[in-house]
């Protein structure tokens, strides 16, 4: 699913590190999930929503 996180982490300044510290996920998780290679659990995208205050739908674009 094609998604926002890295550019919205990036403008944040925070590393895949500090993101999957923060969301409670692993760093690796987090490289899966910005490369569209891993769709995160519904509570984990709530999670990223809420952090970068924006709605899920905004988040990923579902095709």
């Amino acid at each position: 699913m094609k998604n926002k996180i890295r550019e919205l982490r990036k403008q944040r300044g925070l590393t895949q590190e500090e993101l999957a510290e923060i969301i409670g996920i692993s760093r690796q998780a987090i490289n899966a999930i910005e490369k569209e290679k891993f769709d995160p659990s519904l509570p984990t995208a709530f999670k990223m929503a809420k952090l970068f205050k924006t709605s899920i739908e905004n988040l990923f674009l579902h095709d």
